[in-house]
């Protein structure tokens, strides 16, 4: 699908099955959402550039992501979306900026790119340029993973007051093998924000390099403003990581200590019931020279001794603090 806008937030749809289409001078941004070959090629002939493929956007050489090309600028940069859910995924999302215009090129819908639609309509008239237009689009992509992050923080926290509630709750059984999947689940979003920073970094880095772009002091001033936004979130993103490593080193740490709660109850139960076992050894021979074999209170005696002898290893134990 090819979308058109104009810097009123109004769109037009275009299509290669309408001949004699072309570009009225107010459009200024111009987004394909999973284009087909032919929607490829109308852009192309519309625009005299080269549109990316999905290939061409998956490569990861920064010369290939990064360059400029018959006076029009190519950047790719990996996004996340799907970042509500549980499984939260990058995708890749070409810039271009030709002829005045921007032009979009993307196979998935991160959840900024409709934030940034809804606002169009209320965006300043500078943006009417596709300089200023992609400044204010990635500072709302920086906007939309700032909440991400917010969003994240919130889960550890709860992750860490479940974690470390008080111990003589009742806790269901897995209790904290199911915390570590939710765990690793806040571990994979937070390392793709900070993949999306990352390239998102780099992009505004090669984008005020552009003479282009330098010519525009209020888009210059917009992106230095996002590089700071961008550098302040990847050290934000990189503090959760490491609330996040502490979570599950202390989610280790715990399930062990309760696995080696459970091995001391079977090791000190074992303790227990050796002597009574040791002395029902001792009564279960058969040797004609033992004088309690004709004793009339033998039995009950030993019986006698097998309880004392389990129950004194027992309170030993408990006075010692191992129970």
């Amino acid at each position: 699908m090819i979308n058109a806008y104009r810097a009123n937030g109004l769109h037009t749809v275009l299509s290669p099955d309408v001949p004699g289409q072309s570009l009225t001078s107010d459009i200024v941004w111009i987004d394909l959402v999973a284009p087909s070959h032919e929607e490829d090629r109308l852009v192309e002939d519309l625009l005299g550039i080269e549109v990316p493929t999905r290939d061409d956007l998956k490569d990861i050489e920064p010369s290939s992501r990064l360059y400029v090309e018959k006076d029009a600028v190519f950047m790719t940069a990996s996004l996340v979306f799907k970042a509500d859910t549980h499984n939260p995924q990058i995708t890749d999302v070409a810039f271009i900026l030709a002829g005045g215009r921007l032009v979009t090129v993307r196979y998935a819908e991160p959840k900024s790119f409709n934030l940034f639609i809804a606002a169009l309509g209320r965006a300043p008239d500078e943006t009417c340029d596709g300089r200023m237009l992609l400044a204010h689009l990635i500072e709302t992509i920086a906007d939309r993973t700032a909440e991400i992050l917010e969003t994240v923080v919130a889960r550890v926290d709860q992750l860490s007051n479940d974690i470390f509630r008080g111990r003589d709750e009742r806790r269901p059984p897995k209790f904290l093998e199911h915390k570590l999947a939710e765990i690793a689940e806040c571990h994979r979003l937070v390392g793709k924000v900070r993949d999306s920073l990352s390239s998102l970094s780099r992009v505004l880095s090669f984008l005020l390099n552009v003479p282009a772009v330098q010519e525009d002091t209020k888009v210059v001033s917009l992106c230095a403003t996002v590089v700071k936004d961008v550098a302040t979130l990847s050290e934000h993103a990189a503090f959760i990581a490491g609330n996040i490593a502490f979570l599950l080193d202390a989610s280790l740490g715990l399930i062990n200590v309760e696995q080696n709660a459970i091995i001391k109850i079977f090791s000190i139960a074992s303790v227990v019931f050796l002597p009574p076992t040791l002395v029902a050894s001792v009564y279960g021979m058969n040797f004609r020279a033992m004088p309690e074999l004709d004793w009339t209170f033998g039995y009950p005696m030993a019986l006698v001794g097998m309880l004392i002898s389990a129950i004194v290893p027992f309170y030993f134990f408990r006075w010692k603090g191992w129970l």
